[in-house]
């Protein structure tokens, strides 16, 4: 079966996909994932097939924080989204039998499927339907408003999700030659959706529809022929395990000020520390440190006492799994909803937020991760994520969607 992927956003939007795509080649199907260009490389190392999706993420991000007024903020994301809904249509229409979306492009997904007769599986990274049990991820997550405020929240942000898409999934039903609508489907509902988080980490819902299930998280996939570059294996084995810190796609061109922060705050808190660039450019210097790239954290992440991160999806997940305690720095979106779920979890200090960052609170909190009971429960979480199978819950769903119900 061909299957495509269809994801946008920064590196943790695409890189767990990577895995699941590893997963259904294995069990014999053809895969492309279809995302920006700038990860072209990551898809293709992982031995997946690569389908370009319009736009530059890191660019969005700083397009919008540069516009000077709502107006011009809409019109960024509004070519941004345009140039999506091109390139989504143009992948469906190379070729598919089934396709997977993430939760952001799910819109356009859902149009093409429709327009090209190909089904469509819902595979979410985070939760995308309003409920009573917890406030959606998105700005205020962290704070619970009751099962009434709740819902209404969530419904609301639902509402203006649909409404950023609402003109180019006009522009695309045109474009396809389907029928206009004047009630588009609300996002995801009445379709099969399979989240990739652990219910550990957020349980399912019982006012969430039938469709709907959380299946465990979808680990990325390490390139082919990835090897451990010799300085860091050498700096790993030269003493105590470090301390990670890394803001992944977070706070670009403000690597400079970062490493500073970064620096003070390692040499206050006594540690020693790898320090990942991410789209910020972020480097430390000082003894016990080392700057680094792009790493597979599943293999870095074991090594290390502590992950320091801005608590995306992604990186959660893999700090949970490495079974270490985390430092949540969350910036945006989805990221305080997770911060506070780790906390909650007691595998997090109290989440730092990333816009009231200093070195003295960083550093606190990474001597608070160290305590002997954080680090014990979050062996002891890991242990338990080990036996889910996200990804296996995807495949079975696909045969359900592929050969109806066996008898």
């Amino acid at each position: 079966m061909r299957i495509l992927i269809v994801t946008t956003g920064s590196r943790g939007d695409v890189a767990p996909f990577t895995g699941l795509g590893r997963r259904l080649v294995d069990a014999g199907h053809r895969v492309s994932v279809v995302a920006h260009p700038t990860f072209a490389p990551l898809i293709e190392s992982c031995g997946l097939e690569y389908r370009p999706l319009p736009g530059d993420p890191k660019e969005l991000i700083l397009a919008r924080a540069r516009a000077t007024s709502p107006e011009e903020t809409r019109a960024v994301m509004t070519a941004f989204v345009n140039g999506l809904a091109d390139g989504v249509a143009d992948a469906v229409a190379s070729g598919a039998d089934l396709l997977l979306t993430a939760f952001a492009p799910s819109p356009l997904s859902l149009t093409a499927g429709e327009a090209f007769g190909v089904p469509v599986l819902g595979t979410y990274l985070t939760p995308a339907f309003a409920t009573g049990e917890f406030p959606l991820p998105g700005p205020g997550s962290a704070e619970d408003l009751g099962a009434k405020g709740n819902l209404a929240a969530g419904r609301e942000r639902l509402r203006r999700a649909e409404r950023l898409f609402s003109g180019a999934v006009a522009r695309m039903r045109e474009r396809l030659g389907l029928p206009g609508t004047t009630s588009p489907e609300p996002l995801g509902h009445s379709r099969p959706v399979v989240h990739g988080y652990s219910p550990l980490l957020a349980p399912r819902p019982a006012d969430w529809p039938a469709q709907v299930e959380v299946a465990g998280f979808w680990w990325p996939a390490r390139p082919l022929d990835w090897q451990p570059p010799a300085d860091l294996v050498d700096f790993l084995q030269a003493g105590p395990a470090p301390v990670f810190i890394g803001f992944g796609s977070m706070a670009p061109e403000e690597g400079e000020r970062l490493g500073e922060l970064v620096t003070a705050a390692v040499r206050r808190a006594g540690v020693r520390a790898v320090v990942q660039a991410g789209w910020a450019g972020l480097a430390a210097v000082g003894d016990g440190v080392l700057s680094v790239g792009d790493l597979p954290h599943d293999w870095l992440f074991p090594r290390t006492a502590a992950v320091v991160h801005h608590a995306g999806a992604g990186t959660t997940g893999a700090a949970l799994r490495a079974g270490v305690p985390a430092v949540p720095v969350p910036v945006m979106a989805d990221q305080p909803f997770w911060a506070a779920r780790l906390h909650r979890l007691g595998v997090a200090p109290e989440p730092v937020p990333f816009a009231e960052l200093t070195a003295e609170r960083l550093a606190a909190a990474i001597t608070a991760a160290s305590a002997e009971p954080v680090r014990r429960r979050a062996a002891d979480l890991a242990g338990l994520i080990a036996g889910e199978d996200g990804a296996g819950a995807v495949l079975a769903h696909i045969d359900r969607l592929t050969e109806g119900p066996r008898r």
